[in-house]
């Protein structure tokens, strides 16, 4: 890696251009610190994946994973939806929070439909196209070619492009870069260990950023793609949006120090502790959850004939912590009188705490579950 050039700046007449080198070629990783995180990311990754397998009912809990993941990514652009407001319907939204609502729910959409996608069609550019297809679709960034290439020059930070903090690369060399980007995920003579691979391509696609807008929230969703492809999960339970948030100022630096500086190892360090903790911290919110299961069937036992009842709204609540008196009538099939005693049941049980403090269309969340997933 001590030969590597991440590019070069090129002259635009009012402004210059970064030209990044193709990445398709062979590679040669010689620095011992990154080979040692390497190692750590791997064990970890490992032992989360291993964990995932003997979790039951895994489905309930990836969805809040993607949940949480939609609501980090979305906010690392600027778009403020927490957990509780992700949970909501759309009517359930105010007005002025539905834009940012909607974003979110395109990202649970598109990181939904990739995985499932990937079953069919390799990871690949027309995959990508598809998620950003649905990341923009009937949202803000709707008129900037969804599902297509950028066509003009784009920019980061700055009101202008004479201000920007970095300019990618001009928009005719973008099929190029692109087509160079999809060689080195498929190639297979070029060795290089799949997590600095992965970090390769993030860092890669973030540089060329293709796209006239959601190219980090693209970025970042192909990651967990990737890892899934390849077979490194066996499930979509890893996503680095939240590391990358917490350290936002650290992520774009270390991106920019690429670029500037060709300082790839410090940019693999980065994206190795980040899998490091978020898998470890997965594995925690696991076990978590499990003491937390294990918890409420003690809880919901005390209920008598009404616990069968009971478990099925908890078993919705681990996908949805969110739920009124409706959707439990539609759960348990029971009338609205009984749908309101089994509520009062679960608050009792201090399962359930209503959130709205309204006579009429109250919710009520399953907060001990979805704190899991603020830490």
């Amino acid at each position: 890696m001590d030969k590597f050039k991440a590019g070069v700046y090129i002259n635009q007449g009012y402004h210059k251009s970064f030209q990044p080198s193709f990445i398709n070629r062979k590679w040669q990783l010689e620095n011992m610190e990154v080979l040692q995180l390497l190692s750590r990311a791997d064990r970890e990754i490992g032992r989360l994946d291993m964990y995932s397998e003997y979790i039951p009912n895994l489905d309930l809990f990836i969805k809040m994973h993607v949940l949480k993941e939609a609501t980090q990514s979305s906010k690392i652009e600027g778009t403020n939806t927490n957990l509780e407001e992700a949970l909501l319907d759309k009517e359930d939204v105010p007005m002025e929070k539905r834009d940012d609502w909607e974003e979110v729910q395109n990202y649970i959409s598109a990181m939904n439909k990739s995985i499932e996608r990937l079953k069919a069609l390799p990871f690949s550019s027309r995959l990508l196209k598809e998620v950003h297809k649905e990341l923009l679709q009937g949202v803000r960034g709707e008129h900037k070619l969804p599902g297509e290439y950028r066509k003009s020059q784009n920019w980061i930070g700055g009101a202008t492009i004479d201000d920007a903090t970095f300019v990618p690369p001009s928009y005719e060399t973008v099929p190029e870069l692109m087509s160079d980007l999809e060689k080195f995920i498929h190639n297979d003579s070029v060795f290089l260990p799949d997590l600095l691979k992965i970090a390769l391509i993030h860092y890669q696609f973030e540089t060329i950023h293709p796209f006239l807008d959601g190219n980090g929230r693209v970025g970042r969703l192909l990651i967990t793609l990737y890892l899934v492809e390849k077979k490194i999960l066996k499930q979509p339970v890893l996503y680095l949006s939240d590391f990358f948030e917490r350290n936002r100022m650290l992520y774009y630096d270390n991106l920019m120090r690429v670029r500037q500086n060709n300082d790839l190892d410090q940019w693999f360090k980065f994206f190795l502790i980040g899998v490091t903790e978020t898998a470890q911290k997965s594995i925690a919110t696991f076990d978590n959850i499990m003491r937390l299961q294990k918890y409420v069937e003690d809880k919901i036992s005390t209920l008598g004939s009404r616990a069968a009842k009971a478990q099925k709204v908890i078993n919705f609540l681990y996908q949805r912590p969110l739920i009124t008196a409706s959707v439990v009538g539609s759960v348990t099939g029971l009338t609205a009188a009984s749908s309101y005693k089994l509520i009062n049941d679960l608050i009792q049980l201090e399962l359930l705490r209503e959130i709205t403090g309204g006579k009429r269309g109250k919710i009520f969340v399953f907060e001990k579950y979805l704190g899991l997933f603020y830490q």
